[in-house]
């Protein structure tokens, strides 16, 4: 929208153009909410951690002592984050036999040519 002077012929232009603007405007605040906010992180009980986990807490105590498993702790209360639970169950992950195969005919392709 070019012109300053609004006529009463381009005054539904003006507003489609006024609320396009307004569109872009919020958009852009949005997207600046969303990017200066970072996520919290909440740390949880061994109660819930073993929930999520699923082992028992005398399970979860041998793992801390072996340390073994991602943990935190202040005084005598221990503290788990969730992401961090997952990422631990995750690294675990055991290959399946069509897996062991492949990694097996890349390692002998890789030596003989």
């Amino acid at each position: 929208m070019e012109s300053k002077e609004i006529s009463f012929e381009n005054l539904p232009k003006a507003v489609a153009f006024l609320s396009d603007q307004i569109a872009e405007i919020k958009q852009i605040v949005k997207n600046q909410n969303s990017i200066s906010e970072p996520q919290k992180r909440i740390p949880i009980d061994i109660e819930t951690a073993s929930r999520i986990i699923g082992k028992a807490k005398p399970t979860i105590y041998t793992l801390v002592r072996e340390r073994k498993i991602p943990c935190y702790k202040n005084g005598k209360k221990l503290y788990f984050f969730e992401d961090e639970l997952m990422a631990w169950i995750s690294s675990g992950k055991r290959k399946t036999i069509l897996e062991i195969e492949e990694d097996a005919e890349k390692s002998y392709r890789r030596k003989h040519l």
